[in-house]
């Protein structure tokens, strides 16, 4: 086996093995799309199977857009989960005053002061 020949083989191992990620990339995306019923979801895995590169091509060609567009929607998601951090009390005294000023206006009760200075007084450690 000679050096030319390493390197077709080499081509063509990197051809399989980007075909099989867009396979799978393309099976995620489908089971990932829930305006697509289970039978159309059956039918496109049934074309994949047995046609793997026409199938690949025709989904590609026909959902493709929206496949980016279902992409793009679940980072969003993703990044308005990370934006949640929970609240931190910088400082509890400061936190307890404006609690005790707000029970004293009767804007919150009394119960309700006390669950906030625990709360305060539970966060410093």
């Amino acid at each position: 086996m000679g050096f030319s020949d390493y390197l077709v083989w080499l081509f063509w191992a990197f051809i399989w093995i980007s075909f099989i990620c867009v396979v799978i990339f393309i099976i995620f995306d489908l089971f990932s799309d829930h305006t697509v019923s289970g039978w159309g979801k059956a039918g496109w895995i049934i074309l994949i199977c047995f046609f793997p590169a026409l199938g690949a091509l025709i989904y590609l060609i026909a959902r493709g857009k929206g496949m980016a567009e279902r992409r793009a929607y679940g980072r969003e998601e993703v990044r308005e989960d990370d934006d949640y951090k929970p609240r931190r009390f910088d400082n509890p005294a400061d936190e307890i005053s404006k609690a005790k000023a707000l029970a004293d206006q009767g804007v919150i009760s009394q119960g309700e002061y006390e669950a906030i200075k625990d709360k305060a007084l539970r966060a410093t450690g």
